[in-house]
């Protein structure tokens, strides 16, 4: 990162550094489970909610990219091993051992509600003194807040009475 990149940066870059890497080991877990749960689906709406488990698959994997492009801006490097994204995750990995389309919704809501806590912590620790990393976990957390309504949306009308 350049000289006057980092002055405009007010936070403390090495703890900044330390919670992206955090929310980009979530975002390779949240990806790697979004895909994993479209492949083994089974019960009501499965094509529906396999479909819409890819799209927040392929949306994770931007978000990972996001970070990682803003990391290596402010001159950090992200982690490197995938073994390392268990060490460092906020919200884990839910095995979608039970393939049933109530319980991966149920999973993933779950993740989003954690995504949300986790991407509003980076906002108010950068908030107004890192406009850039601020419009980057803006823009995140728009898309996760839209994850958990889509997901829920869905359970929503799985349990619904059929009329």
């Amino acid at each position: 990162m350049g000289t006057k990149g980092r002055e405009i940066v007010g936070v403390n870059i090495k703890e900044l550094l330390a919670l992206m890497n955090k929310a980009y080991a979530d975002e390779w877990l949240a990806y790697y489970q979004y895909w994993v749960g479209a492949k083994v689906a089974v019960g009501r709406m499965r094509g529906i909610i396999a479909k819409e488990l890819e799209q927040h698959a392929e949306e994770e994997h931007k978000h990972a990219g996001m970070l990682v492009e803003r990391m290596i801006q402010l001159g950090g490097t992200p982690i490197l091993k995938p073994e390392d994204w268990m060490k460092e995750t906020n919200c884990g990995y839910d095995v979608p051992s039970d393939p049933d389309t109530k319980k991966l919704l149920a999973q993933n809501i779950k993740g989003e509600q954690c995504a949300i806590t986790t991407y509003k912590k980076l906002l108010d620790f950068v908030k107004g003194k890192d406009d850039l990393t601020e419009k980057i976990v803006l823009e995140i957390l728009a898309d996760e807040v839209e994850h958990e309504e889509d997901l829920q949306a869905m359970l929503d009308d799985m349990k619904a009475p059929v009329k």
